[in-house]
């Protein structure tokens, strides 16, 4: 294997040049540098990032600790981090929870040393939990958390004003009878969005709301699917917490029969790629999962660069309702 001493053998400098030279040293010469990096390309010299990390005391990579890997919210999510980690010149470490507060902890515990920052998406981040498995000297940004933790700043999306926004949008088209599937009850954005929904539909006059419990998963889309579709009187519009559960519940509709939006409309959350690929394609809540993720990098990074400054902010990156075929529109109620 080539070491750093054949690098210098070969560009004839010092073994503490070569060093300076390939991490960023200023006391090197741009005439030295050149030549040191070419005697690096010639001889394939690849730096041990060990020895690299004593020198500069960074790793060149970030940790992102998610609740689950499974999904394309996730994939989109993990996909905005890495494309943003890339540009920085930075390697991404990813890890799952599992939503379990156990492998939170362990998650965290495993990343210090490791990363030179972290991206922080757990329902298990109330500020006494992070005072315990995390270190203050390693930069974390939390993502979607109601945390307020002192020193870590938080990206959200504006979960609640989306759920507001598709409320409204569906009670606009004509639909009385409404139908909520929510999210986990320990997940903030779940909260976030039931919240909306509830606070939109409050006091309307000839509305009603029912709620059905969901996961996030489209196994558990289906089953409060087959539970609408069994009940004495069924909604005029499902509104399920995410774009999965949606995806669940059209599946059952579809298997009974049941003509979306015919006689049911149905509308998401998210904007996962899927859902305009539906039939009917699915009116949703678009959140910008890749730009949520580019964003958090990008404030991870300016922690890492000035710690110092570090403040527990709030980025509120906002939704937008986009309406597809799903949604449908009862035109005998709709002058109400």
């Amino acid at each position: 294997m080539v070491t750093i001493k054949d690098v210098a053998r070969e560009a004839r400098v010092s073994v503490a040049t070569v060093s300076r030279a390939l991490n960023g040293g200023a006391r090197v010469t741009p005439e030295t540098r050149t030549r040191i990096e070419r005697a690096a390309a010639r001889l394939r010299y690849v730096p041990l990032g060990a020895a690299r990390s004593l020198v500069t005391r960074r790793t060149q990579a970030i940790g992102a600790l998610l609740p689950d890997l499974f999904g394309e919210f996730f994939s989109e999510l993990i996909r905005g981090i890495d494309l943003a980690a890339r540009a920085h010149g930075l390697h991404l470490l990813v890890s799952s929870s599992h939503g379990d507060a156990g492998e939170t902890a362990a998650a965290l515990r495993a990343m210090q040393g490791r990363v030179d920052g972290l991206l922080i998406m757990s329902p298990h981040v109330e500020p006494g939990f992070l005072r315990k498995h995390l270190s203050d000297s390693l930069p974390a940004v939390l993502v979607g958390s109601a945390s307020r933790e002192r020193r870590c700043p938080r990206i959200n999306t504006d979960d609640y004003g989306g759920a507001c926004a598709m409320t409204g949008h569906l009670l606009a088209k004509g639909h009385r009878a409404l139908a909520f599937i929510e999210g986990p009850a320990a997940n903030f954005d779940a909260r976030e969005r039931r919240r909306g929904f509830a606070e939109t539909v409050a006091g309307r006059r000839g509305v009603t709301a029912s709620y059905l419990q969901g996961d996030y998963s489209e196994e558990s889309g289906f089953r409060a699917g087959r539970a609408l579709l069994a009940a004495r009187k069924r909604p005029d519009a499902v509104f399920a917490a995410n774009d999965m559960m949606a995806i669940g519940c059209l599946s059952a509709f579809n298997e009974a029969g049941v003509n979306v939006p015919g006689e049911i409309a149905l509308a998401g959350f998210d904007d996962i790629p899927m859902a305009r690929y539906m039939h009917p394609p699915l009116t949703t809540v678009r959140v910008r999962i890749a730009e949520l993720g580019h964003a958090a990098l990008e404030r991870l990074v300016g922690q890492i660069a000035t710690p110092e400054t570090t403040a527990a902010d709030l980025t509120t990156v906002p939704c937008e309702v986009v309406v597809r075929a799903s949604c449908g529109a009862r035109t005998d109620t709709a002058g109400r």
